[in-house]
């Protein structure tokens, strides 16, 4: 059975959904999305004997907007996913996240490695800021000759698909993806393209996985195999014919998560 409630973060509602019993998995979703991302690896781990925990980011899917404003920093972010922890008593937690939210769960490590059980980041690779990228989506908000971000967002989610994915579960991920508002969209991005945490990965020591598909062109492939490099023992996977949405792509994705937290464990206990 899913559970969901409404917590108080930080001034404002967080929507947060959960299901099963067993290790907790937070699980964070992508720039402009919500939850809803992973609604079959919510049964799916708990059915495997997980405690999945899912929220919708400040300003997505059920949660009010964040005080101030949409979010253009991602370690405010990560800051909220701390205090959701906190606030559920989630202990030893696995963080799992895709695009922002793999950075995010990268950023997480940096600062409670301790706390954790391991962190999977998927689509996300941690290099220099790229401040013209942000300047071009904050102009892309305001220049009247821009594409409709709808559709925008629509096309180029349907373009970073795998190859490998049904054309059906592909026109599904799209469609779900032309829901989102473009201003929080747009200020996740900036987010993506400005913070900057390669100072900080050499404090993760919690197991670590990196995963990102071969067909995902928003991702450099080296970048993910540097960002690996910096973190100690963290291991590196390509998903062959995969793009850049991971838990929405890989058939029976709930079986393949397991089988990483599974090996996260088992390097944990290496460790000990």
């Amino acid at each position: 059975m899913i559970e969901s409630q409404y917590v108080d973060l930080g001034g404002s509602l967080a929507y947060v959904e959960a299901a099963g019993e067993g290790p907790a998995v937070l699980c964070i979703h992508t720039a402009g999305q919500s939850g809803v991302q992973w609604r079959h690896t919510l049964t799916g781990l708990a059915a495997l004997g997980y405690r999945v925990i899912v929220p919708d980011l400040p300003g997505h899917g059920r949660s009010e907007p964040a005080v101030g404003g949409p979010v253009r920093d991602l370690g405010r972010y990560a800051e909220w996913c701390i205090d959701l922890i906190d606030e559920l008593g989630l202990d030893r937690p696995y963080v799992m996240g895709c695009s922002i939210g793999g950075k995010i769960s990268l950023d997480i490590a940096t600062r409670i490695s301790d706390r954790l059980s391991g962190v999977v980041a998927m689509a996300a690779e941690v290099n220099a800021p790229k401040p013209g990228g942000a300047a071009a989506l904050d102009r892309g908000m305001e220049d009247a000759s821009s594409p409709s971000r709808t559709d925008r967002t629509y096309y180029g989610t349907l373009a970073v698909c795998g190859r490998t994915v049904p054309a059906e579960r592909v026109e599904m991920i799209a469609a779900m993806h032309r829901r989102e508002d473009p201003i929080i969209t747009t200020s996740d991005l900036i987010g993506w393209f400005s913070h900057d945490i390669r100072a900080g990965l050499a404090n993760i020591t919690c197991p670590t996985y990196l995963v990102v598909g071969d067909d995902d062109f928003w991702l450099d492939l080296d970048q993910v195999a540097w960002t690996g490099s910096q973190i100690q023992g963290a291991r590196t996977l390509v998903l062959e014919g995969i793009g850049h949405y991971p838990m929405e792509e890989v058939d029976d994705f709930a079986s393949v998560a397991d089988g990483w937290l599974r090996t996260l464990a088992e390097d944990a206990a290496r460790a000990r």
